[in-house]
């Protein structure tokens, strides 16, 4: 079976993933559909059902493969992606995805591998875990001329209750060294890069240290790139947005625009979800950014678990607010994420008021996104 080779199942949501995972099995292919052999899946939460019809259907059709999936949602529901799947890699998969390749090869159990979940003989098996966190510089970020955005940080202290990264790799921010990123950046004359808050680079993640960040944005400036950060597909925390970041972002950055998780505009709600900032602070971050000249773009999110009408309107307020100083807002629809603490939590309803108030936001051209949509994000997922 597995002499047919090994497979990257390729499609452009999962891009960066299959970027970053690739120079691990760098004599690995990319496959629009099941191939025999090993098919390689990572998943998130709304590509999963989707990614189960597909193997389903193909071991219909006969395709001999090992079907192996990873990511944030088999990170989370090992159990019901091994009704699908023959094997889960949980978690980091830098260490574990090329062991659990080779003794697939090989015929051998994965029994010794930390970190993974399997089939066998129809009981689910779960190794040791693999509690060692992943040095992003033993890893490249891409391969060519497969080539993504620049992992700089991977990792969130701030746990906040809708979110997984915290839970798929840890509260310990952990960032890739400026050498290891200049031996990537200079394969294309601009960089953009993933972090959950770009700002925070260099840093544990709640305490800034920017000496840090304009060490690696002035590296990268004297290389003659046009550098993006704290834009897509990154985003910064409000907080953070000081004037001597925007300092540095004017400085050394092409962007005129930052992304900003802002996410409610009702205190209550953010306290309830974790957050550690307020509203104040979304609002602040927004007038620097605006007093610069450089466009914010704030995440809000309705629907979330803990809000009340009141809380709702708050969140469209700022929004409106947002708008009205020349901001961009993009409203997104709580989804319950499997792993989190709110994964068994049903987002909370919109009234008609509400709906027609972000309709009109929406309508005018400087709000966007989907929270207007009945999908997995407006039901609570089966336990």
């Amino acid at each position: 079976m597995t002499e047919n080779g090994v497979w990257f199942r390729w499609n452009p949501k999962n891009r960066y993933s299959i970027a970053s995972l690739w120079p691990l099995l760098p004599e690995a292919g990319m496959a629009g559909n099941p191939r025999p052999g090993i098919m390689l899946y990572s998943l998130s939460s709304s590509q999963a059902q989707a990614a189960y019809l597909e193997v389903d259907h193909a071991r219909k059709a006969g395709i001999e493969a090992i079907f192996v999936a990873g990511g944030p949602h088999p990170s989370a529901r090992a159990e019901e992606t091994l009704q699908h799947f023959d094997c889960v890699v949980i978690g980091e998969g830098e260490e574990s995805l090329p062991k659990l390749v080779a003794a697939l090869q090989q015929g051998r159990s994965p029994d010794d591998i930390r970190g993974i979940a399997y089939r066998e003989r129809g009981r689910v098996r779960f190794t040791s875990p693999n509690e060692e966190l992943v040095d992003l510089d033993r890893h490249p970020p891409f391969q060519p001329p497969l080539i993504a955005p620049i992992e700089i940080s991977r990792g969130c202290p701030w746990g906040c209750a809708f979110c997984q990264t915290s839970r798929l790799f840890g509260p310990v921010m952990r960032h890739r060294s400026i050498e290891c990123i200049m031996k990537y950046a200079g394969l294309r004359s601009y960089q953009r890069f993933t972090s959950p808050n770009a700002l925070a680079y260099g840093s544990d993640g709640r305490r800034p240290r920017l000496d840090r960040v304009e060490s690696l944005l002035r590296s990268l400036h004297e290389l003659g790139q046009q550098i993006f950060f704290g834009t897509f597909p990154c985003e910064v925390r409000p907080e953070f947005v000081t004037e001597p970041a925007l300092d540095l972002i004017e400085r050394y950055c092409a962007n005129r625009s930052l992304s900003i998780g802002g996410q409610s505009g009702s205190d209550r709600v953010l306290q309830s979800v974790g957050r550690g900032h307020n509203v104040h602070a979304v609002e602040v971050a927004v007038e620097r950014c605006l007093e610069r000249g450089i466009l914010p773009q704030v995440d809000l999110i309705l629907g979330l678990p803990a809000e009340i009408e009141e809380d709702q309107n708050a969140t469209l307020d700022l929004g409106e607010r947002i708008v009205s100083r020349g901001g961009l807002v993009r409203m997104h629809r709580f989804m319950p994420l499997p792993g989190t603490p709110l994964q068994n939590c049903c987002p909370a309803n919109l009234s008609q008021n509400v709906k027609a108030r972000a309709g009109k936001l929406t309508r005018s051209g400087q709000a966007s996104g989907k929270w207007f949509l009945d999908g997995p994000g407006s039901r609570a997922p089966q336990r």
